[in-house]
């Protein structure tokens, strides 16, 4: 626990003011607090846990459960309205905005989200259901993605369409063209 607290502090920029380090502190004590085996002895650490999580969400408007699988570094970027389901799981360097759900599609249904390392969700993203989402993928603004996404993937729209990465959008290849082809002063 207390190596993923100092590599969440540099992950904050050792800001004591960031509401995501604050949510990561509360979260990392409710995944250490499992591995006390003795009930007796895991008892006060899992009350101050639910304390401080009632507390956190309060002052945060984060929803961060201990049984959520969280990788190195993950960051919370702006804090609040955030939602995320305790069957999710996430990997290394995965980055979190404000406004985002991440969770089950249906009640009642098993099965959340998982994500691959170095994921980037935009702000208000709704991700839900038992889906992949592959590694080094950016998740747009607002996008609401209900199928897998490959990695090195841009998912945007609602519902979301994957985009490979790599790919230029049309715009720019109608800008290229335009560039290319003489101008109406040249041919005169």
């Amino acid at each position: 626990m207390f190596e993923n607290l100092r590599e969440d502090w540099v992950t904050y920029e050792r800001d004591l003011q960031r509401q995501g380090l604050w949510v990561m502190a509360v979260y990392r004590l409710g995944r250490w607090r499992y591995g006390i085996e003795r009930r007796w002895l895991r008892l006060p650490f899992s009350f101050a846990y639910r304390i401080l999580k009632v507390l956190s969400q309060i002052l945060t408007g984060i929803e961060l459960p201990a049984e959520t699988v969280v990788g190195r570094r993950f960051r919370i970027e702006h804090f609040g309205g955030i939602v995320i389901s305790g069957d999710a799981s996430f990997g290394d360097d995965c980055i979190v905005r404000n406004n985002v759900t991440v969770g089950l599609r249906r009640t009642g249904q098993q099965g959340a989200p998982a994500f691959g390392n170095r994921v980037d969700i935009g702000a208000g993203a709704v991700i839900l259901g038992p889906i992949r989402i592959g590694d080094d993928v950016s998740i747009g603004a607002n996008a609401v993605v209900l199928t897998d996404v490959p990695a090195n993937s841009i998912a945007v729209g609602v519902p979301a369409k994957i985009r490979p990465k790599n790919a230029k959008p049309a715009y720019d290849e109608l800008a290229a063209a335009c560039l290319a082809s003489p101008s109406r002063e040249a041919q005169a």
